[in-house]
């Protein structure tokens, strides 16, 4: 019996600019979306153009107030091939939050507070 990764969630607030967030720092676009018949939800995953993992971002029209993470200790991460190219970009951008250069690691925080982990391929 075979399973594998598929996708992954985050809930965002504000739809329209988590997706350019996603396209700007990791080149990540639409593959497929659904939307809620009454319109109160919209899921829409994003692809990487490489592997079939995806990361579904669902909207929810009546949420107004941001998500609250808490003290979540999860994160998703990214196996980068240009560390330096891609680190510079993150930099560029402003959205590096942590960075361990013992380890050649660093994180970026999304719109909604969510951190995404950059690891060089080695």
């Amino acid at each position: 019996m075979a399973m594998r990764f598929d996708h992954f969630n985050f809930n965002v607030l504000d739809l329209e600019r988590s997706l350019r967030f996603y396209a700007d720092a990791f080149d990540f676009h639409p593959v497929r979306e659904k939307n809620a018949n009454d319109g109160s939800f919209k899921l829409v995953y994003l692809g990487d153009g490489e592997t079939g993992f995806q990361l579904e971002l669902t909207w929810l029209r009546e949420r107004t107030e941001p998500y609250n993470l808490g003290e979540l200790e999860y994160h998703l991460a990214l196996r980068v091939d240009d560390y330096d190219a891609v680190h510079a970009r993150h930099e560029k951008m402003g959205i590096i939050c942590y960075e361990n250069p013992a380890m050649g690691i660093y994180f970026v925080q999304d719109p909604d507070g969510y951190w995404i982990e950059i690891v060089p391929a080695k």
